[in-house]
C-alpha cells in the first residue's frame, strides 16, 4: 500500500484555509452600558448589531439582530431590558421575573408553550436565573413561525435586568428548548456582570473592563 504523503505547499494551503476558516468565525466584544443605576456588561457576538433603543418611564429596551436583519424581520435577536426600581418590589426575585416574562410566552402560544430552567446561578455577586422558553406556533412577525428565547434575569442593587437571545424557525408542536445551542449561547454571551457607575466616568468604562 503507498502511502499519501503532505507537501510543504499543500501543508501551507491547508494552514491558510484553517487560518482564513478562524479568521471568518464570529468573535465577540464586551458591551457596557449604562442602564438606570448600573452598568450592565456582557459578551455581544460581533455579527450582530443594535437596531432599536428606548427609554420609557422605568423600563428600557435594546434589540440586536444579524447584520443584514432589521427590527420586523430577523432569524435571531439580544435583547437587553431594564426595569428601574423593581428590587424594591416586595417578593422579587430572578426566577419570579422570569415566571413574569415565561408567563408573557404561554399567553402567546398556550397550545405550543415549553419551558425549561436552567436554574439559579450568580453573575458576578448579583444573583440571576436563567431558563429556555418559547412557543412552537406563533402569529407575530411575516409569518407564522417557533420562537425560542434563552432568558437571563438579574437582580441589580436596585434594578432588574435581563439579557435574552431569541431565534425564529419554523412552527412546530414544542419549541426547541431541549437543544444544546442554548447552553452554547450561554457561555458565548459570559462574563455578565453589572458594574457601579462611577461619576463622571465615560465610555469604555475603564472601572468596569479593569473589574476582576
Amino acid at each position: 500500500m503507498r502511502t499519501r504523503t503532505t507537501t510543504p505547499a499543500a501543508l501551507t494551503a491547508s494552514l491558510l484555509l484553517a487560518a482564513a476558516a478562524q479568521a471568518q468565525a464570529p468573535q465577540s466584544f464586551r458591551v457596557i452600558s449604562p442602564i438606570f443605576g448600573q452598568l450592565v456588561s456582557f459578551a455581544m457576538p460581533s455579527h450582530f448589531a443594535v437596531v432599536f433603543e428606548n427609554t420609557k418611564g422605568s423600563h428600557y429596551i435594546r434589540e440586536a439582530v444579524l447584520k443584514g436583519e432589521t427590527p420586523e424581520r430577523w432569524t435571531q435577536m439580544i435583547t437587553v431590558t431594564g426595569e428601574k426600581g423593581m428590587t424594591l418590589k416586595p417578593g422579587s426575585s430572578p426566577e419570579m421575573f422570569a415566571g413574569t416574562i415565561a408567563g408573557g410566552f404561554r399567553s402567546a402560544c398556550p397550545d405550543s408553550f415549553a419551558a425549561r430552567p436552567l436554574g439559579e446561578t450568580m453573575f458576578g455577586r448579583f444573583e440571576g436565573f436563567v431558563a429556555v422558553i418559547g412557543c412552537g406556533r406563533i402569529d407575530s412577525g411575516p409569518t407564522r413561525h417557533s420562537e425560542t428565547t434563552l432568558l437571563i434575569t438579574l437582580k441589580g442593587a436596585s434594578d432588574y435586568y435581563t439579557i435574552q437571545w431569541a431565534e425564529r424557525g419554523p412552527e412546530s408542536d414544542e419549541p426547541p428548548i431541549n437543544d444544546t445551542r442554548w447552553e452554547t449561547r450561554l457561555r458565548d454571551l459570559n462574563p455578565i456582570d453589572l458594574c457601579p457607575i462611577v461619576s463622571g466616568e465615560a465610555a469604555p468604562y475603564p472601572s468596569c473592563v479593569n473589574k476582576s
